[in-house]
């Protein structure tokens, strides 16, 4: 079930996914938490399409747009079209000259299969962890070894050190 309902403070309506179950609500707008079987229900239906659809003529008619929200296509119509409009990925990719093929490998390597890839701030951390002497120039050759750059591994300690993440002092680096 949901409802179409309004906040007292700010006029705003918002849909409530079973009304009947739920104890609150909270206005998406100004925050106020509301007892839910205190609020205005303007419109109830088991279809959630349903009650979009009539929140957006309620709000058509409060601004006086009733005219013009009756000449609108029914929101799912809408989304359909917004899903068929334009081209799909693989589509741009090829007309732009890239594999798609590739691209779906290489973001199937990057999502599945590679649990040991670690950002460079994780890389730069685990630094500061492994050498003897966490110095600036240690750190950042043990990073430059990880595959991190040189210049890429000292922005990241100093943005580490700026959070209070890392700390430094006497030139050498402590994680907190």
């Amino acid at each position: 079930m949901y409802a179409v309902v309004g906040c007292n403070e700010c006029a705003n309506m918002w849909l409530v996914t079973d009304p009947e179950t739920s104890e609150t609500a909270k206005c998406s707008r100004c925050g106020k938490t509301h007892r839910t079987a205190k609020l205005k229900r303007f419109f109830e239906s088991e279809d959630r399409a349903a009650a979009r659809e009539a929140r957006s003529a309620l709000l058509a008619k409060k601004r006086g747009d009733s005219a013009a929200f009756a000449e609108v296509d029914h929101v799912a119509d809408l989304e359909a079209a917004v899903d068929d409009a334009g081209v799909n990925d693989r589509e741009y990719l090829e007309a732009s000259g890239i594999d798609a093929d590739a691209v779906d490998e290489a973001g199937d390597r990057a999502a599945g299969g590679g649990g040991d890839s670690r950002s460079r701030t994780e890389v730069v951390r685990d630094a500061v962890d492994a050498v003897d002497e966490p110095t600036e120039a240690a750190v950042v050759d043990r990073a430059s070894e990880a595959g991190v750059p040189a210049e890429k591994a000292r922005e990241i300690l100093t943005r580490l050190a700026r959070r209070g993440e890392l700390t430094e002092s006497n030139g050498r680096y402590r994680a907190l």
